[in-house]
């Protein structure tokens, strides 16, 4: 990946004494104590060089990248805990809150949450991103204990199940909804084809709450029909025929894509263009694409199988 400072960790084979090292000395003190092991792990960017960089130099560290707001989250994280503690000491899960740890979101390049990486021996490994399916995240579990094994020798310790301490549980606070008159004002405003005046609304509501899903829906769909309003489809579509690596004609042929109702088109249009460029032109493109998710919603697996697919290239 090149974008994490690494410099401070241990080589692998030093990773590989320390693991060493580490599981003589918990048999010599006959196990750990029961209610006195946490598999799964609260990190932030204070503790991350204890909690997970040397701690991967015992145990093959999950990293689950995620934010209150991220509805897929929801349905991958408990996932993720729940094979956690099922393996049983083999692999550790580190959560990480993308809203209050944005130095760590940024050092791993992570272009959209949930992320999953890991690390072992000190070195940053992207496993997938978005919602996945539990056969897949087992898959990945099963490689990754095989891979830290067999390239580091680092085996995570057994851990007896009686002995797994679990983080308390945060009730997750209900958002308060003071945005719903701004907002109803916008979808009319959306509705109406004022696509300028609802932009202004949307961007008014995410001034004060910049997280607000319903707000980057409108903001994103009101952005989306006013680039398109005035385009010849078929001309948009001949051009990036003719130009296949030109930005400009690819991003306004993926916004048309995506009017018409062909969101695959438009997501493999843009991962394709984000592939193909470099520098500038490969941001715009990968900005863009995100934006589209946006107007999709995070849900949608079309979004969660071109989060994957843009991951894949980018990495």
């Amino acid at each position: 990946m090149g974008v994490v400072d690494l410099a401070a960790v241990k080589a692998a084979g030093e990773a590989k004494q320390k693991a060493e090292q580490a599981r003589a000395q918990q048999a010599a003190q006959g196990g750990a104590a029961p209610g006195s092991v946490r598999l799964v792990i609260d990190v932030s960017e204070a503790d991350f060089q204890q909690e997970v960089l040397q701690r991967s130099a015992e145990v093959p560290v999950v990293i689950d990248f995620w934010a209150e707001w991220c509805e897929p989250c929801k349905q991958l994280s408990p996932l993720l805990e729940r094979l956690t503690r099922e393996y049983a000491g083999r692999v550790v899960l580190a959560k990480i809150d993308v809203e209050t740890n944005q130095a760590l979101f940024q050092q791993f390049g992570v272009q959209g949450i949930p992320a999953v990486f890991a690390v072992v021996a000190g070195q940053p490994v992207p496993l997938f991103q978005g919602a996945a399916p539990e056969e897949q995240v087992r898959q990945v579990f099963d490689q990754l204990v095989q891979a830290a094994e067999q390239q580091f020798g680092i085996v995570g310790a057994p851990v007896d199940p009686d002995a797994i301490q679990d983080e308390p549980e945060v009730e997750a606070e209900q958002p308060p909804g003071p945005y719903d008159s701004a907002l109803s004002a916008a979808h009319q405003a959306l509705d109406a084809g004022d696509l300028g005046g609802a932009e202004q609304a949307y961007q008014s509501v995410l001034a004060d709450d910049p997280n607000n899903a319903e707000a980057k829906l409108g903001l994103a769909q009101a952005q989306l029909l006013g680039r398109v309003r005035d385009l010849d489809a078929q001309q948009v579509r001949k051009d990036a025929a003719e130009r296949p690596i030109d930005v400009t004609a690819q991003l306004a042929a993926a916004d048309v894509d995506l009017v018409g109702g062909h969101v695959e088109d438009a997501f493999g249009r843009l991962v394709e263009l984000v592939k193909r460029t470099v520098g500038d032109e490969r941001d715009s493109a990968r900005v863009r694409l995100l934006e589209l998710f946006d107007v999709i919603g995070a849900d949608d697996p079309r979004v969660t199988t071109a989060r994957s697919a843009l991951a894949r290239v980018l990495f």
